[in-house]
């Protein structure tokens, strides 16, 4: 998103360094959860967490938050609600948090907002029951936390043993398995440093694991988020804060969108002005998703036809998407990617659109 790149799955699996005579050992937190008691860990040269300053609201917490931190294992989530990664990993957080939070994790998602509505407490305060999240979320509007721990992505994990130093990263979906071995992990050592008899290791989670194919790249639809990746396909072009009135062109290309109609170009979205609007987009994808908001109904064609049934996205009905609040909508759901065209047809005006994203 915007610079960052959100489905990036690069890990960084962070190790410690014990010097004995003139030999030097290297131990990680990969190893089996069982056999964690035999090694040493030298905490020279690591991070420890940032103290999470300017935080701008919290949910299902208050100010009292870094106090409940204190000798716990604590898994930093950094994430935005309506970023589709971010939203594919939060079952795996949410089923952390039942099995692990009375053995001493916590998790706080860090929201982290990539658009001006999810700076909103109001829009957050929905997503998060929407998505039954029941560990604590501050609200980082200024991106102070994020800076701190000096990130670029979304999402992020970072987890920090019960002296707070920083012992794993990660970028991205992904990886869960690992991640899972790592709060184990630490959450067995920190139970024999205070003489918890617990038995922290057990089968990990099992959630199906989304599977990404070949697909189209995210298309922004605000002038300076695309700003370096134009890919809006109309001769008109991007026009900064100007009303710009679109016709589709006779040829159309993959990987661009195309639009009819006026709408006022803006920094990070677009705002159809006349009473009707459309969107084409080829593309290659098993999903396509929308951010949006502004309240409209939106038909939803495939190749010049009501989308079917079978492909239908979760906020798609018979053809139809009723945008209500400012959030992300799926609107193609399909077992393989294919190359299709979509048509988007806007029945009202004020409809904002923000981005597509795919899967």
């Amino acid at each position: 998103m915007r610079d960052e790149i959100k489905t990036a799955m690069l890990m960084v699996a962070i190790v410690a360094t014990v010097v004995v005579g003139i030999g030097v050992y290297f131990t990680s937190l990969d190893v089996p959860v069982q056999n964690t008691a035999m090694h040493k860990f030298d905490k020279l040269g690591l991070k420890k967490a940032p103290e999470m300053l300017g935080i701008a609201g919290y949910i299902n917490a208050d100010q009292t938050l870094e106090d409940h931190l204190r000798g716990k294992v604590v898994l930093y989530d950094i994430w935005t609600y309506s970023c589709i990664n971010c939203q594919r990993t939060i079952p795996y957080l949410t089923a952390w948090h039942e099995r692990y939070s009375d053995k001493g994790l916590v998790i706080v998602g860090i929201h982290s907002p990539e658009f001006e509505f999810e700076k909103d407490i109001n829009n957050v305060r929905l997503a998060v029951e929407k998505f039954g999240i029941e560990y604590p979320v501050v609200l980082d509007n200024d991106k102070k936390i994020w800076d701190a721990f000096e990130n670029r992505y979304w999402p992020r994990k970072y987890i920090a043993d019960d002296e707070g130093y920083i012992r794993y990263d990660h970028i991205g979906e992904g990886a869960y398995d690992e991640t899972e071995k790592v709060i184990q992990e630490l959450l067995q050592k920190r139970a024999e440093k205070i003489g918890l008899n617990i038995a922290v290791a057990q089968p990990l989670v099992e959630i199906r694991e989304f599977e990404h194919s070949s697909r189209t790249p995210e298309l922004y639809f605000g002038y300076n988020f695309a700003y370096g990746r134009n890919k809006l396909g109309n001769q008109e072009g991007f026009q900064p804060e100007r009303d710009v009135i679109y016709s589709i062109p006779d040829k159309i290309h993959e990987n661009y969108f195309y639009l009819e109609g006026t709408w006022k170009n803006l920094e990070d979205r677009m705002v159809l002005v006349s009473d009707t609007g459309k969107i084409v987009l080829p593309y290659h994808a098993k999903q396509v998703n929308i951010v949006a908001g502004g309240k409209s109904d939106l038909d939803i064609l495939i190749n010049d036809i009501p989308i079917p049934a079978e492909i239908s996205g979760s906020d798609v009905s018979d053809g139809k998407a009723s945008i209500s609040e400012f959030t992300l909508y799926n609107l193609v759901d399909s077992e393989i990617a294919t190359s299709q065209v979509m048509e988007i047809r806007v029945n009202s005006p004020g409809f904002e659109i923000y981005t597509f994203t795919f899967g």
